[in-house]
């Protein structure tokens, strides 16, 4: 697979990039993806060098929660932590936007994975800029001191940010799920249409996605202002989840690669001593 093609790497255009391809054999191929992936995070998380932060961004219905579901079904619970930002507390509005990510950044030798992140804060404050008066900045007193200017800036902080923690040993990897608008409508309409699904839908659903070409605007803003080579940003075709899938787990097993784990080895002491332990344990 050309994994290279998902990256952004140069400006570009979001309508560049296909919403739907179809790997045949997806679901069977990803049982083994994963199982590479879990392995490596053992011994990632023996070695104890490196974190990994995955962040997860996309549409409505775009497959966020599936994909991690099926991804990580392997791996150890020890080894994954999975959260997911919704409107910021009264507390978390009390410091920083980037405050209440920090805190839940993933330790040396484990995957966290942010299902939705601090791109919200370039994102869905910019498609409602209301939003930001919430956060009671001294700069910010009217809807003119929300521009242009405010969102870049914003955005270079997120990229000083994530190269700090890059230098520190956390890998930062980002997707976005590229959903067709016509594949969101026929996602809603099934959670309309099962009872079992209709706990999902929410009118809100409906009023963004009115909404939708502001958001592709924001989005296409954000691929171009911060992916950089430390943290880069896959665009992925979501219209077929199990390709999606795979196409993440592809990438994610390659990173995981490139980082050449190796488990901690035990003292030439204790090694002298194994045999010892075992005749210890065989006499109980």
């Amino acid at each position: 697979m050309q994994l290279e093609k998902y990256k952004v790497e140069n400006k570009v255009k979001l309508a560049q990039f296909e919403t739907k391809e179809v790997i045949n054999d997806a679901k069977k191929s990803l049982k083994k993806l994963r199982k590479k992936i879990a392995e490596l995070q053992d011994t990632m998380y023996a070695e104890g060098k490196y974190g990994f932060l995955i962040c997860l961004q996309g549409m409505d219905t775009s497959g966020k929660d599936s994909l991690i579901r099926e991804v990580f079904k392997d791996v150890n619970a020890r080894g994954v932590e999975v959260h997911s930002f919704k409107v910021p507390t009264e507390l978390e509005l009390k410091h920083d936007f980037l405050w209440r990510h920090y805190i839940v950044l993933p330790e040396k030798g484990k995957i966290g994975v942010f299902n939705r992140t601090h791109y919200e804060n370039v994102l869905v404050t910019r498609v409602h800029p209301e939003y930001i008066f919430s956060e009671n900045i001294p700069t910010v007193n009217s809807l003119e001191d929300l521009n242009d200017d405010f969102y870049l800036n914003r955005m270079d902080r997120i990229n000083q940010f994530e190269n700090h923690l890059v230098k520190n040993g956390t890998k930062v990897l980002k997707f976005f799920l590229n959903l067709s608008k016509d594949e969101q409508k026929n996602r809603l309409l099934r959670r309309l249409n099962l009872p079992e699904k209709n706990w999902k839908f929410s009118p809100s659903d409906l009023k963004e996605r009115k909404l939708w070409d502001e958001y592709q605007t924001c989005y296409e803003d954000v691929l171009n202002n911060t992916s950089e080579e430390n943290a880069p940003w896959f665009v992925i075709p979501a219209d077929d989840k199990p390709t999606a899938r795979l196409i993440f787990a592809e990438i994610l097993l390659k990173e995981l690669e490139k980082c050449n784990f190796e488990a901690p080895k035990l003292s030439s002491k204790l090694v002298e001593k194994l045999d010892d332990f075992k005749t210890e344990l065989n006499k109980e």
